[in-house]
């Protein structure tokens, strides 16, 4: 955390991969909100892919539909961070009965058939699974995530989505044309989203992508 004038700013790092900031969130927000304005159900069960400062989970809460929310995350420390309420949406998240966090590797559990996001309910499918963890589908925090972006891994993946379910991703830059060829062949409709947002680090503006399909 530091300041900037009267202003406390937290940032996110993982080893000297920059991952998010208080400072500007917009895209966060986006993911949730485009991901859901193509879910027409009520009664929604929704998956978070990386807590990070919880910008994504916070905006799909505002959305009266959601009956539930898990937060996947892999790291203990960040999960900690909102439940001793160090960070300014950790009472939101974490008081709202809605909203669950679990620890977990999202990755590990998306490809593996005998795992589930919620333990509790391992055969539980969901209406929407919204993904914010590497940067884009070919620049990745872990190698090991690569896997996950290939047809094959959005296959398994996709097992976890209700018929008609959605799942979103976000990411930075421009469109990837690979990945949009991915999703096309394992759902039934698929398309991506070019964000711009002002970035006040740079005073110029930043781009990101919404990856969104539908099961």
């Amino acid at each position: 955390m530091f300041q900037l004038g009267d202003t406390d700013i937290y940032e996110v790092k993982l080893g000297e991969h920059y991952l998010m900031t208080s400072l500007f969130h917009e895209s966060e927000s986006q993911l949730a909100r485009i991901v859901l304005d193509k879910t027409d159900n009520d009664g929604l069960d929704i998956i978070v892919g990386g807590l990070g400062l919880g910008y994504t989970a916070a905006a799909a809460l505002e959305d009266k539909r959601v009956k539930s929310l898990i937060i996947i995350e892999y790291l203990d420390a960040v999960i900690q961070w909102h439940q001793k309420h160090l960070v300014p949406l950790g009472k939101t998240l974490t008081e709202d009965p809605r909203c669950q966090i679990i620890q977990a590797d999202f990755f590990a559990v998306s490809r593996d058939e005998n795992k589930s996001f919620n333990p509790e309910y391992p055969d539980k499918k969901y209406d929407a699974i919204l993904l914010d963890i590497d940067h884009t589908p070919t620049h990745l925090l872990n190698q090991t995530n690569e896997h996950f972006y290939t047809e094959k891994g959005l296959s398994e993946f996709a097992r976890n989505l209700k018929k008609g379910a959605v799942f979103g991703l976000w990411a930075d830059g421009a469109p990837e044309k690979s990945f949009c060829d991915h999703l096309g062949k394992v759902f039934s409709h698929s398309e991506s989203h070019h964000i711009q947002f002002e970035n006040p680090i740079t005073r110029g503006s930043s781009q990101g992508t919404v990856y969104r399909a539908i099961k």
